[in-house]
């Protein structure tokens, strides 16, 4: 039915609904530039400086001996180290304010995934990876160093399907093949090549990433009761046929057996954690570290902050990374999409999955293998990766509702 305007005319229905077209679009026009002017989260950004400078003190304290024992300055570990902390928070926060629009990296989803597989491909040309301590998990790069292809993986499975669990929505990703068969397809092709090298707490830490996003992006619940049986069956089937890792879990079990050989780490460490007691033997006291526990400024890192600050030290900083996790998920359920949820999600899955690890390795909990703890581990490469990460946690939290934003300020 027409009817009448302010100026005496008549307004058709068409137009009506034109104009109502008109102001929704507007309207979500100021609701977008409200979301682009809110600031970053500040609570998350202060616990990630916060770990970030108090792993940096600790890596000082548990590297200057192995540093001076390889010919090297005492400061050697940590001053390679605080450079590349100093570019990843240059590039955390570069991320956090250039990344206006998020979304865009949906662009970038399946390419990185084809480009991860295929850099994992090249552990079989001679000569461009690197072995240490028989495990061959780093690629060279003349005049900088050396990094784990595995930390771009793990990346690449976050963005990869966060993308595809938010174009395909909830219905889609209920369909076992839509919703499982890339994932399988990825994850398969990714365990292969990981296997080669091997670094097993790579694949489990992958493996988890993917099915928390998958899982949270609506995938049958019956799709991951098979799948937890194929990996039981699998993880049965490695143990088999490699003796390496049959001969990690008997030394699991008892690191005493072989406290020489294959049970020295796991013991070593046992040792350092209950060296420091409750208070602990005061920072730079540590003595395992003076070349009795391997790694000391890598995978056994907590350890040496066990010894010498103690359980309470050590408590306090498990807090902290608790703080850091359930802040992480907190952005990620106030994300203005599903695409922001499931990519925030599935990077602070990372670093609750790799840090449970870590802890679990240092103290028995789990068999010894190659898990660094984030912020504290030695390793630029894996540091700047995991800051960068962290500004696209805090480009998303830009993003957040503009009603949270306003009844925040008020």
């Amino acid at each position: 039915m027409p009817l009448p305007s302010k100026s005496g005319t008549i307004l058709e229905v068409s137009e009506i609904a034109s104009i109502n077209e008109k102001e929704r679009r507007y309207s979500r026009e100021i609701k977008e530039k409200k979301q682009k002017l809110s600031g970053i989260d500040e609570p998350f950004t202060v616990l990630v400086l916060l770990l970030l400078l108090i792993g940096l003190v600790c890596l000082y304290s548990a590297s200057y001996v192995t540093a001076y024992s390889d010919g090297e300055s005492s400061t050697a570990y940590v001053v390679r180290q605080g450079i590349f902390a100093a570019a990843g928070v240059v590039a955390m926060f570069a991320v956090a304010f250039g990344l206006k629009d998020y979304r865009k990296l949906h662009y970038f989803a399946w390419p990185l995934m084809i480009f991860s597989i295929l850099l994992l491909a090249t552990i079989f040309i001679p000569g461009l990876w690197a072995t240490i301590n028989k495990a061959t998990r780093w690629i060279k790069i003349p005049g900088i160093g050396t990094f784990q292809p595995s930390e771009i993986s793990k990346f690449a499975f976050i963005l990869c399907f966060s993308s595809w669990s938010s174009i395909m929505g909830t219905k889609k990703m209920n369909n076992p093949i839509i919703g499982f068969g890339p994932f399988i397809i990825c994850m398969g092709m990714t365990a292969l090549l990981l296997m080669k090298q091997p670094h097993l707490s790579a694949m489990v830490t992958i493996a988890a990433i993917g099915a928390v996003i998958i899982y949270l992006g609506g995938a049958n619940t019956w799709c991951f009761i098979g799948a937890g049986g194929g990996a039981v069956a699998f993880v049965l089937w490695y143990l088999k046929t490699h003796t390496y890792a049959m001969t990690r879990i008997n030394v699991w079990l008892d690191p005493f057996i072989d406290f020489r050989g294959s049970g020295w780490q796991g013991a070593q460490s046992l040792i350092t954690i209950a060296s420091g007691g409750v208070w602990g033997l005061g920072l730079g006291q540590g003595r395992q570290k003076h070349l009795y526990l391997p790694e000391p400024a890598n995978d056994f890192i907590f350890s040496v902050i066990c010894e010498e600050l103690g359980f309470i030290g050590a408590f306090i900083i498990i807090i902290l990374f608790a703080a850091l996790v359930l802040r992480g998920y907190y952005i990620a359920s106030k994300a203005p999409d599903r695409f922001g949820t499931l990519l925030v999600a599935g990077i602070t899955t990372q670093i609750a999955v790799q840090t449970i690890f870590n802890l679990g390795v240092v103290s028995g909990l789990l068999p010894v293998t190659g898990a660094s703890l984030p912020f504290f581990s030695y390793g630029g490469t894996s540091l700047m990766m995991l800051l960068g990460e962290m500004g696209i946690i805090l480009a998303v939290s830009r993003r957040r509702n503009p009603e949270e934003k306003e009844n925040k300020d008020k």
